[in-house]
């Protein structure tokens, strides 16, 4: 990994999974890193687990659906830290598995919120700030099921396709400006959503789920955390 002493790193959803593995290495190339999650204890077991040096990383706890609480962990960083120069924009549920004739509103706003509201959140209020840095970068999390569709996870599928069109257009609007947004699309990975969604998917045998769609992947596995 390249040496980032001296950037700052935001890292949303970063308690679990891909979150807690991307704050580990970028804290392990030296870069100042806030982690921004749900819960307060969850936090600071992470960096516990994670080593994180005093003065080297920040605890958020925030609703990235609420747009205040994400000025609020922008504000913080820069206060800290002085600049803002990557944004992991990470953040993201499964949401209940179900047929769309079968979701419920309130699962549906569920997944919107946090999936698509959260990243459009980060992005109003991370790019001014690298703006007037001329200069940063953006990765938003989205999922091979931005690319495709998948049965019984409509609300998913629907917010991960909105955070490719998202990215899309904060590329166009801060390109000219130093900033690179992009997103990135992985394909099963081995973490709590997945046992999430093969249980949803066959709750009387979550196994022969999750060999289905290990079998969907070129390399006929599930990636891991770091390889993301």
């Amino acid at each position: 990994m390249h040496d980032f002493s001296g950037k700052t790193v935001i890292i949303t959803g970063a308690a679990g999974g891909i979150g807690k593995e991307t704050a580990r290495q970028f804290a392990e190339a030296g870069a100042k890193v806030t982690l921004v999650d749900l819960n307060q204890q969850a936090l600071e077991q992470t960096a516990k687990e994670l080593g994180l040096k005093e003065g080297q990383h920040l605890l958020v706890a925030a609703d990235v659906t609420k747009e205040s609480d994400v000025k609020r962990y922008v504000d913080e960083t820069k206060n800290k830290f002085g600049r803002v120069d990557i944004l992991f924009n990470n953040a993201g549920i499964e949401g209940k598995f179900a047929l769309i004739k079968d979701t419920d509103s309130e699962s549906l706003d569920k997944v919107l919120d946090v999936n698509v509201k959260g990243v459009f959140y980060g992005l109003k209020h991370v790019l001014p700030v690298m703006i007037d840095q001329k200069e940063g970068a953006i990765i938003n999390t989205a999922s091979v099921a931005g690319l495709t569709g998948s049965q019984g996870l409509s609300p998913y599928v629907a917010s991960k396709h909105a955070v490719i069109g998202l990215t899309k257009c904060a590329a166009l609007e801060a390109g000219d400006k130093g900033i690179r947004v992009n997103a990135i699309c992985p394909a099963p990975i081995n973490t709590r959503m997945m046992r999430s969604i093969e249980a949803g998917a066959s709750p009387d045998s979550p196994e022969a789920a999750k060999e289905l769609y290990a079998q969907a992947v070129p390399m006929k596995r599930y990636g891991e955390p770091h390889e993301v």
